[in-house]
């Protein structure tokens, strides 16, 4: 939790850009376009001003989280290098500052979301929020080395959100989009902490890397690619796939697998020579990887009105 005792005072006027960066903009941004997706890869078409505002609302929700979490974990944040200068340790806003942009935005962001598109979608973002701040963010980050793996779940939820938007309803073709994000999470994120160990040492985060060590970490990511391939590439038989979807899908998995299968074959004796070069590379790897796929799936949706698209 924020120890306000041990927080950077605020050296000078926090300016917009400051409070922007608390909702984490690249992350706003992934989740924008998987609603999108999800919304319209749905059967049901959403007038262009409806859509607009909901994807719109869904940000500001995804914003919200984001302010929440950073004001939780400004003592952690402030000891890893990766994320020192964020707004609260670098001192530029304040921890109160930061819960009460995140407590209003998420209150703004649901409200409209339920009068623009539907309550159920409403509901969903709420408990994206819920599930991000308080279930991830305040009990299982700092709790379990499966903190990543069920955390995941609160950045697999906006193309399920943009699905109900569009459809005011579940489907499996949105739980497969939700289960694509939630098991392509863990790889990403260990194959970051392979080369980042240091930082969650420091901040006595229980990565896997911390609690079980670099070769079970290596393990864990083999065997997520290899389940995540699978779901992956039959994703492309589903309503939501088609010819487009199943080649990009087997191009990239072959791609991810062998990256996987590369961390799996090193030590850190391996490792510390070329600088993490296999890790490092498999990480920026998996950054294409789901926006390629969700890509793929956007395309399909596209071209499926004009007999090009799906089966």
């Amino acid at each position: 939790m924020t120890d306000i005792t041990n927080t950077p005072a605020v050296t000078n006027e926090a300016q917009l850009g400051d409070y922007f960066a608390l909702m984490k903009p690249r992350v706003m941004q992934l989740v924008v376009f998987t609603v999108l997706v999800g919304m319209l890869a749905a059967p049901t078409s959403v007038h262009p001003v409806v859509g607009f505002a909901a994807i719109l609302f869904v940000a500001i929700g995804a914003g919200a989280s984001g302010a929440l979490n950073m004001w939780w974990d400004a003592d952690i944040d402030a000891v890893m290098r990766r994320t020192s200068k964020r707004p609260i340790p670098a001192g530029k806003v304040e921890p109160g500052e930061a819960l009460a942009l995140g407590v209003a935005l998420s209150g703004l962001s649901v409200m409209m979301l339920g009068l623009a598109a539907n309550l159920l979608a409403a509901a969903m973002l709420a408990f994206t929020i819920f599930f991000y701040a308080v279930i991830y963010s305040m009990w299982l980050k700092r709790a379990t080395p499966q903190n990543i793996v069920i955390g995941g779940a609160a950045g697999a939820f906006p193309p399920v959100i943009g699905w109900i938007i569009a459809t005011g309803s579940f489907s499996v073709e949105a739980w497969l989009m939700f289960t694509l994000i939630f098991m392509w999470t863990p790889p990403h994120f260990w194959a970051l902490a392979l080369f980042m160990r240091s930082d969650y040492d420091d901040a006595e985060v229980p990565m896997l890397t911390v609690t079980h060590g670099r070769p079970s970490t290596r393990r864990h990511i083999l065997a997520y690619t290899v389940l995540l391939a699978i779901l992956a590439v039959g994703t492309g038989f589903s309503a939501i796939g088609g010819y487009i979807y199943l080649s990009v899908a087997v191009i990239l998995n072959v791609f991810f697998l062998m990256g996987a299968y590369r961390i799996w074959q090193r030590d850190e004796v391996m490792a510390e020579v070329d600088n993490y070069l296999a890790e490092r590379k498999f990480f920026r790897l998996s950054l294409y990887y789901l926006f390629l796929h969700f890509g793929a799936i956007l395309l399909e949706a596209t071209l499926r009105p004009w007999g090009l698209g799906g089966w």
